[in-house]
């Protein structure tokens, strides 16, 4: 290899993309010696900041900044305020609004952790759709629901099925999103260890996990519905080469999305496959291919389920009574009970809950509301961190920079002359979580599974606060 090559090319690699971009190679590899982007998309409802910096011009809340500060010193980071996402990434809005259906949509996000995608489908569901969020790995699905719990919209179920679980429902999606588990090629300059591990058998051996994926969820995507294809790798094998197999066995057609030109973004026409190329070189992201196909044929009937769901049923008067007020006026949705939590989710939501729990785990079902010791129930920590909460309903505990930090390492606070009872603790009008206030002492009710581990400065230092950002630009 060249002396101006990446030290982390696999030769292999080199030689294909050298093939692949011809004389823009040099433009390419000279783009690794640069840092990578660093980039969040805002929640459209909960951030409460001005404009963080140069926005993303596919993606109507992502924007760059200036360099990478220490996120989890940020107690906005913990409320879902924003997430951190990589820019190319970002385009699933423009495939989106080429395919969202008018009518209430059911749709599912396959291959969903950690959360960036289906985190962004979330801040895209207009009322009535529901948003089905999927990892067959459980400790990665995990950590999706965790993501999910913090961006808190309702109308999404969190699963942990494989892709032939989902294939057994039959024909029910309007829209599914895959973005399959791939060799990493676009990520080599921000995650050189995915070089490391890469190799031409490894490539082969994902495109045909990729090939299953897309037969599986083709098998439940409805007629006339839509799916998004993506990859965070430059290999056609993974990309181009998958879709035109789609096409070619099931009949898949191509929707085009046309990128505006000043956004660097590459159209690639392959055979029957028109897909979406971003390289490092030609915008500000990693890379990234994506691509939307359409099944032929008109949807079928709204979903039904014989039977209600085994494990979820309608809350009681008194769950009702004791948990309304909590719920912002207005809001559409039902409480149901699993015995032990009370949620909340969309009404006409059940017959999706009764198909999905024949085949697979359900690890969070709408926005989960309180669960019941006794004669007392105990909020959540979901309802704290969702758009649902009616925050008039609660005392507020505004805390300082130091505080918030204490309260997202679970450590005790002391809140001296404030009522006894459940309190919502914020951080600039965010709310984080919720304290018992026990008059001699205060119990902290932040999960033990989301709390900061690592040692943060003090004071902490938080790269939107003004002050903060202008040490950074």
């Amino acid at each position: 290899m060249g002396d101006n090559m990446p030290y982390f090319f696999p030769e292999a690699f080199a030689e294909r993309m050298k093939m692949l971009l011809g004389e823009a190679f040099s433009a390419f590899t000279s783009s690794y010696s640069e840092d990578s982007p660093v980039s969040v998309r805002l929640h459209p409802l909960k951030w409460k900041g001005g404009l963080p910096g140069d926005r993303i011009p596919w993606c109507s809340q992502g924007y760059y900044l200036g360099q990478r500060p220490l996120f989890t010193a940020d107690p906005w980071l913990h409320g879902g305020a924003y997430y951190v996402q990589e820019p190319s990434s970002m385009f699933l809005e423009q495939l989106c609004r080429v395919v969202w259906p008018e009518k209430p949509a059911l749709v599912l996000d396959l291959c969903g952790a950690p959360g960036g995608k289906t985190t962004h489908l979330m801040s895209l569901l207009q009322p009535g759709d529901l948003l089905v969020a999927n990892e067959v790995i459980r400790s990665r699905a995990r950590i999706l629901q965790e993501n999910v719990t913090k961006w808190g919209i309702p109308g999404v179920v969190v699963t942990s099925g494989d892709p032939a679980a989902f294939a057994s429902l039959g024909e029910i999606f309007d829209l599914i999103v895959v973005d399959a588990p791939c060799s990493g090629e676009g990520l080599f300059r921000k995650e050189p260890r995915a070089a490391e591990e890469w190799s031409p058998d490894h490539t082969r051996l994902c495109a045909s996990r990729q090939k299953r994926i897309l037969s599986e969820a083709w098998k439940c995507l409805k007629p006339g519905g839509a799916l998004v294809y993506s990859t965070c790798t430059f290999n056609p094998d993974e990309n181009e080469e998958n879709l035109e197999w789609l096409a070619q066995t099931a009949g898949a057609s191509f929707l085009e999305v046309v990128p505006d030109p000043d956004w660097g973004i590459e159209t690639s026409v392959h055979g029957k496959v028109t897909g979406y190329r971003f390289y490092p070189h030609r915008l500000r992201g990693e890379g990234f291919f994506a691509a939307v196909v359409r099944k032929e044929g008109h949807g079928t009937a709204p979903l039904t389920s014989k039977g209600s769901p085994r494990n979820w049923s309608p809350a009681t008067r008194r769950e009702i009574t004791t948990l309304e007020p909590w719920i912002l006026p207005g809001l559409a949705g039902e409480f149901l009970s699993d015995g032990e939590i009370t949620t909340l989710f969309p009404g006409g939501g059940r017959p999706l809950l009764a198909l999905l729990e024949k085949r697979m785990p359900l690890l969070q079902v709408g926005i989960p509301v309180a669960s019941a010791t006794g004669a007392h129930f105990i909020p959540h920590p979901a309802l704290a961190l969702s758009t649902a909460l009616h925050r008039e309903r609660f005392p507020v505990a505004p805390l300082s920079p130091e505080e918030a930090i204490r309260f997202l390492r679970k450590d005790p606070l002391l809140l001296p002359g404030r009522e006894k009872g459940w309190i919502l603790a914020t951080f600039r009008n965010l709310p984080l979580g919720w304290l018992k206030n026990l008059g001699n002492r205060t119990n902290n009710y932040f999960p033990q599974e989301y709390r900061i581990r690592m040692t943060i400065p003090h004071p902490p230092p938080i790269w939107h606060d003004p002050l903060t950002r202008s040490t950074m630009e």
